[in-house]
């Protein structure tokens, strides 16, 4: 499970170098995540340009993260892919999560 952690200042960089995140790594992805951003106790950019493809194992884990957070410390999606956003909107976790298109400091 491959991820990179970055703090920016008001948030936590973290980008997922995973091109899927399904039944296989789901757990350890949770596992790691959780730790990270409730050490870090600060609103969480999630970087999830490499992210292909994403069942619902994945979005399991990444419910659990946000649950694990409180209500004021929000997960924002950054690069979400296409395929990724799709599962998001078709589950309605996209009132959720914010999803963004771009990643933190790209511009349109």
């Amino acid at each position: 499970m491959q991820l990179i952690v970055a703090d920016d200042g008001p948030y936590l960089i973290v980008t997922v170098q995973e091109p899927r995140i399904d039944a296989a790594i789901a757990t350890g992805f949770k596992d790691k995540l959780r730790g990270i951003v409730l050490q870090a106790r600060k609103p969480v950019r999630l970087d999830m340009r490499s992210v292909d493809f994403m069942d619902s194992s994945g979005l399991g884990a990444m419910i659990a993260v946000r649950k694990a957070l409180p209500a004021s410390l929000p997960i924002v999606l950054d690069a979400v892919t296409p395929n990724v956003e799709r599962v998001f909107r078709l589950t309605r976790m996209d009132s959720v999560f914010e999803i963004r298109a771009r990643a933190i400091g790209e511009r349109d």
